[in-house]
């Protein structure tokens, strides 16, 4: 017996979690939000993060 192959292929949505573009693009965004707050903390306070945290 032979078995018909699909003429088509379907049109799946990209999931909005794990190892994807959608995931990564959204880590890479809080990744600079991220860092640029640190850098507004350090200006504004004039003590490293750790310290203004209590860290240190």
């Amino acid at each position: 017996m032979t078995q018909t192959q699909p003429t088509t292929t379907p049109k799946l949505e990209n999931p909005k979690f794990g190892f994807n573009d959608y995931a990564e693009r959204l880590n890479g965004r809080a990744a600079m939000i991220g860092f640029v707050a640190a850098l507004i903390v350090e200006y504004v306070t004039g003590q490293g993060v750790l310290t203004w945290l209590g860290l240190i």
